[in-house]
């Protein structure tokens, strides 16, 4: 039923998106979303959530692709979806206790299923599920409840519809018989984000994925889509994980399992970094989705020190996790965010509201900047006899973060060397250095 209305509407819908959506020369940020992109770089910490019907299969989001199952066999999972063990203000406690400060949902991943109550499709939570519980609107409430920003992941591909044409580097063999008009696709992706930034309250951010799967040369009308987004949410930020330089009406550049200038994962080969708030995505273990097989978790020593190094070059950690498909967030997960909560409780003061300090990579480490604090974060295992640290401001006392005590140190031309080789190390020794 779902279907014939949307036939229906589809285009006087997207006439008037056309009409309020145009595709701008230039892109003028609001004064809300200048303000929405600074609250968004002090944050610093946000959890990744990949869940959705594919987690039954625990083989990772990508099973439907890397199986090569038919999409409409995959399908009938969606009939046996139950997460009865789901409980949105368990998990937005966990996050919040873990210091995160917003999280990013999948709302549709390349499968096609939406996690969310929406009229453009019967492959939802509501009408394929015996759930029938809206999980986005369930988690929009209680981020709300719990003063935590709602990011909202959505692809750009899709593998199962058949007006995604053409087909772009994957979803080949999923079983789609015919092919369809990309026009219908493109307002079918509008419409939904409509309903997302419509029905669930403010939306701190819309992160697209998937435009890897075409030609560099191929037109996905984004400025008309993201001149829609910020039209109805003037404040909702932008991102892309496109792994190229950021476009125009983005808001915020991300880098896939790399921190800014690096591309040791080979996906950020051209992703120069712009002007625009940063972030860096990870995985917990090895998937984003749930795999029953993966238990291979980074321990709390590792993420802490990847915060660290990710606050250092100015950007955000978004770390992903994830559920299992009865909902629940694995216990390894929870052991991992109880501990970075419990770091961040002590040392919060020197990643939260931080830009990038004077020295963003070291082999010792990195810094922090904090109007004029400036945070060494020394996170090697073994401590080094000293450390230089070139800079152009003079610096009026060194001190433990921890114990306020005194760090000797050795004024030079054109900087400062810190006596470190009797200090302990740990998961991030940290010291204080006060500027002129």
């Amino acid at each position: 039923m779902k279907r014939l209305f949307y036939t229906i509407v589809s285009c006087i819908l997207l006439s008037a998106t056309n009409i309020y959506a145009s595709q701008p020369e230039s892109y003028v940020p609001t004064p809300e979303n200048l303000k929405a992109r600074q609250e968004f770089s002090d944050s610093k910490f946000g959890i990744f959530l990949h869940w959705g019907i594919y987690s039954m299969f625990g083989q990772g989001e990508w099973y439907l692709q890397t199986g090569g199952l038919d999409c409409h066999e995959y399908a009938k999972a969606a009939s046996g979806f139950y997460p009865s063990k789901f409980d949105a203000e368990k998990w937005i406690s966990a996050f919040k206790d873990a210091g995160a400060k917003y999280i990013c949902f999948t709302t549709r991943h390349h499968d096609g299923f939406s996690m969310f109550d929406t009229q453009y499709s019967d492959y939802d939570i509501i009408d394929a599920t015996p759930f029938k519980r809206d999980i986005v609107k369930e988690l929009a409430d209680e981020c709300a409840r719990q003063d935590i920003k709602l990011h909202l992941y959505y692809s750009h591909l899709d593998w199962t519809r058949e007006d995604y044409y053409p087909l772009g580097k994957t979803g080949h063999k999923t079983g789609r018989k015919s092919h369809g008009k990309w026009d219908t696709y493109y307002s079918f992706m509008n419409n939904q984000l409509t309903e997302l930034l419509t029905n669930y309250g403010p939306i701190g951010a819309i992160w697209f994925d998937g435009m890897w799967d075409q030609p560099e040369n191929f037109d996905w009308r984004l400025e008309e889509q993201y001149a829609l987004i910020h039209k109805l949410q003037p404040a909702c930020l932008i991102g892309n994980n496109h792994h190229k330089a950021p476009k125009l009406g983005e808001d915020f550049q991300m880098f896939e399992r790399d921190l800014p200038g690096e591309n040791t994962a080979g996906f950020s080969a051209d992703s120069k970094i712009g002007n625009l708030p940063l972030e860096t995505c990870q995985t917990m273990n090895g998937m984003w989705g749930y795999k029953v097989k993966d238990l291979n978790y980074k321990s709390s020593k590792e993420l802490i020190r990847l915060l660290v190094k990710t606050a250092g070059k100015g950007a955000n950690l978004l770390i992903n996790i994830g559920p299992q498909p009865n909902g629940e967030i694995p216990e390894l997960a929870l052991d991992r965010l109880k501990a970075m909560g419990e770091w961040l409780r002590k040392y919060g003061e020197t990643i939260y509201g931080t830009t990038a300090g004077d020295i963003m990579t070291a082999e010792w480490g990195t810094t922090t900047r904090k109007g004029d604090k400036l945070y060494v974060h020394i996170i090697a295992d073994k401590m080094p006899q000293f450390i230089t640290l070139p800079l152009k401001q003079k610096v009026k006392k060194a001190i433990l973060f921890d114990s306020q005590d005194k760090v000797n140190m050795e004024r030079i031309k054109g900087g400062v060397v810190l006596h470190t080789s009797e200090l302990k190390p740990s998961t991030d020794c940290i010291i204080e250095l006060t500027l002129n």
